[in-house]
């Protein structure tokens, strides 16, 4: 039980990586606040009972949608309604998009730099005042291995994850006086939807550049945020740590 009586604010919870934080975490003792897009359609409610039917604890669902400052804002308030404190805020959401460099255009960038970078840190800045009115606090970023490995057709989608790579170094600089630890993690190929988005050949020539062979699980990349998200790494904070099965 790891994170134990502990809050934590997963966005993009009901899919893929974000799936596999809520229920790891669920099941080491957190009170989960699951960020999505529309918490009202059957598919979500169906989500939130096969969690029921897992044994944990009862997770909690708040509208989000990034692209949209009105939406942070509101998804602030109404988490500061649900709780006193945040303990753990793991920025998981996002989109991806790919594309030439000379193909995209400007709208495209914009697309994803609103999802994948400006909206994570309007949603910081809001609930990071609040881990630092209690002087502690984990804040986990979901960057990718595209913001560090030039890949043609990931212009947009990469270069918006290494700023929130960069971003994740001048959060740790500031928020450490205030007790709050921001790390990052950069997956590598991960068998999500994203993953199946790609062509076979890409999912094939991906896997073989790393060291072990093989897709990551979302329950891999579950685990190092559970490592992030707890007092293991108490002394852990402006990393971005790749799990990417040894790419090089």
């Amino acid at each position: 039980m790891l994170l134990k009586d502990k809050v934590a604010v997963v966005t993009g919870a009901n899919r893929g990586i974000g799936d596999a934080i809520v229920r790891t975490f669920a099941a080491q003792g957190a009170r989960v606040i699951a960020c999505v897009r529309d918490p009202a359609t059957p598919a979500h409610a169906a989500w939130l009972a096969s969690l029921a039917d897992d044994g944990h604890v009862e997770v909690q669902s708040v509208p989000l949608e990034l692209a949209d400052e009105a939406s942070v804002k509101a998804a602030v308030k109404a988490i500061m309604a649900l709780t006193p404190r945040v303990d753990v805020l793991v920025n998981n959401a996002g989109t991806a998009s790919g594309g030439l460099m000379q193909m995209t255009t400007m709208a495209e960038l914009r697309r994803l730099f609103d999802v994948n970078f400006f909206g994570q840190v309007l949603l910081t800045q809001g609930l990071s005042r609040l881990m630092a009115r209690h002087k502690s606090g984990s804040i986990i970023n979901l960057t990718s291995t595209a913001a560090l490995i030039a890949d043609a057709g990931t212009l947009a989608y990469g270069t918006s994850k290494a700023a929130f790579a960069r971003a994740t170094e001048s959060m740790a600089t500031e928020l450490g006086a205030s007790g709050i630890r921001v790390n990052a993690i950069a997956p590598g190929p991960t068998r999500t939807d994203m993953f199946e988005q790609m062509t076979p050949a890409a999912r094939e020539r991906i896997v073989e550049s790393s060291a072990l062979k093989r897709a990551g699980e979302s329950q891999d990349v579950a685990n190092v945020a559970l490592f992030l998200a707890s007092e293991l790494s108490a002394f852990v904070s402006g990393q971005i740590l790749r799990v990417d099965g040894g790419i090089v």
